[in-house]
């Protein structure tokens, strides 16, 4: 890729290495290959696909997301030897444009963990960024922690790495400790006293442990930055990263002081935002900020009337530029499946026949159970129809009782084709439900997550849930919906436990396992 323009910024997207990395993030390699191609339709400059070395099932999918890509440089992670950008640059060397990019922690306290002194660390980053050079002409280089690193010996790295050949440095903030004035200033000091910083793209990548990662990317591209790496949702360790939505759609409504423009498709954010939300089982918060179900709601009665007015009175986009669609009530029990097909597509879902005579069929189910079916409950309806996990657990029936005097469930489900039947008792009746479901298919995957959100208002709503399983360090997620709260619950559960089936298997053939530990690269 060549160097942005003085008025575009490069948006280099990191959701899945860094922010598939925040525990329980964990995607499917088909869910990885899916956001990866939206990512690409939606204009993102660079995708940092993962990290090839962790594990079989990170460079398959970097190497896939490689081959598959239309328009976007596909990057890889690695850390700063030569076994780990070898094997990177074979994960991404199948791209159109294949981008490197290593790292190495240059803080005091990052020097200490592998015991390096200033003067062999930047021995390390001379012969690991020549290295990668070698291999590939787009070498993007990471100073981990570099926002507590002391300044000159900052300087002195990146002006070795750029005369190595880097031609991307990103300055990390790791920990999400800087400020937005600390943020430009740094920025501002490489670029003044490094010999070369004027050749290469200066980058951004900042979390938000004080939640100021998206003033904080901002500010650096006022100072010089040309590149934000982000994730959708700002998804990503601890607090998260830099939200891709928010630096693009801020950069677009302000652009009358941030004068700096993206290749992004800003229609396309809201349906990418639904999909990471559910591969992930990390749900958006109500009052997020362009993504949020608040996002574009008014409530209060002054700002109801001014908006009946004129929308921009409380309004300073409008909810069309996220593609988020403008009505929100159309589809009924009458409903035919072109007028289904038609409202999926106002909604940015496109789907092959024979998916949508699942959801079709799903669609009329609920409209017989429901008088009113909205946007988002059709958006849950895909949500369920769209994974490919195999089904070896299935549920057929289940019979819960609830009362002052006890909870208890009843349950019939298929496990490889042979049905099993239990009865059990618990705390209340989801517990009751996931007893029954563990006394069919015993298993020793602990529970770390139970979620329930409504998918729209009203007793009728359709509830939305998401379960978190850890089976010996391998975390796997599942989702479903239901108007019956107990019935998505086990089905989110049973989904889970069909995703583990799907790893052990991998496990034993030998793939698909974290044989390393690694800290990110920002």
């Amino acid at each position: 890729m060549t160097n942005p323009s003085q008025d575009s910024v490069i948006i280099f997207d990191t959701t899945l290495r860094d922010g598939e990395q925040s525990p329980g993030a964990t995607m499917t390699h088909e869910e990885k290959l899916e956001i990866a191609s939206l990512l690409d339709e939606m204009g993102v400059d660079v995708i940092e696909a993962g990290f090839p070395i962790a594990s079989e099932g990170d460079f398959n999918a970097v190497s896939e997301i490689s081959k598959r890509s239309k328009n976007s440089v596909i990057c890889g992670l690695s850390r700063a030897n030569f076994k780990d950008i070898d094997r990177c640059w074979e994960a991404v060397k199948h791209a159109a444009q294949p981008r490197i990019h290593t790292f190495i922690g240059t803080s005091p306290l990052h020097r200490a963990i592998p015991n390096l002194d200033k003067d062999q660390m930047a021995e390390r980053i001379h012969d690991t960024v020549t290295h990668a050079r070698n291999l590939c002409d787009n070498i993007q280089w990471s100073p981990m922690d570099a926002t507590r690193t002391e300044h000159d010996y900052l300087c002195r790295t990146v002006e070795i790495a750029i005369r190595a050949g880097a031609t991307t440095i990103n300055i990390p903030d790791t920990v999400g400790y800087t400020a937005p004035r600390e943020s430009a200033d740094l920025i501002r000091m490489l670029l003044e006293k490094v010999p070369g910083a004027d050749e290469v793209v200066f980058a951004t990548h900042c979390h938000n442990d004080l939640g100021m990662a998206t003033a904080n990317s901002l500010a650096a591209v006022e100072a010089g930055a040309r590149q934000i790496e982000c994730t959708i949702n700002g998804l990503g360790e601890r607090a998260g990263n830099t939200a891709l939505e928010e630096v693009v759609m801020a950069l677009k409504v302000r652009n009358d002081i941030m004068p700096w423009g993206t290749r992004i498709d800003t229609t396309k954010i809201m349906n990418i935002s639904r999909r990471v939300a559910a591969v992930s089982g990390f749900a958006v918060q109500f009052n997020k900020a362009i993504v949020g179900k608040n996002a574009f709601a008014h409530e209060s009665g002054i700002h109801q009337d001014g908006m009946l007015k004129n929308a921009e009175t409380f309004e300073i986009m409008r909810p069309e530029d996220v593609g988020l669609a403008a009505t929100s009530l159309v589809m009924g029990k009458h409903s035919g499946r072109a007028a289904l097909r038609s409202k999926l597509n106002e909604l940015g879902i496109e789907l092959a026949d024979n998916q949508l005579a699942d959801v079709f069929l799903r669609f009329k189910e609920l409209a017989d159970r429901k008088k009113e079916v909205y946007d988002d409950d059709l958006i849950a309806l895909v949500r369920v129809s769209d994974d490919a996990t195999p089904d070896r657990i299935a549920l057929k029936e289940l019979t819960v009782i609830c009362g002052t005097g006890g909870q208890s469930a009843e349950m019939v489900m298929i496990v490889d084709g042979t049905e099993c039947r239990a009865k059990t008792t618990g705390d209340g009746p989801v517990d009751a439900a996931f007893n029954a479901v563990k006394e069919i298919f015993p298993h020793s995957a602990k529970l770390e997550l139970y979620q329930v959100s409504a998918v729209t208002e009203g007793t009728d709503a359709q509830a939305t849930v998401s379960v978190r399983l850890n089976e010996d360090g391998r975390i796997v997620t599942g989702s479903n919906a239901d108007t019956d709260t107990v019935v998505a619950s086990v089905k989110a559960y049973v989904h889970a436990l069909n995703r583990i089936l799907v790893r052990r298997d991998k496990v034993a053939a030998g793939g698909d396992t974290r044989e390393i530990s690694y800290k990110d690269a920002g």
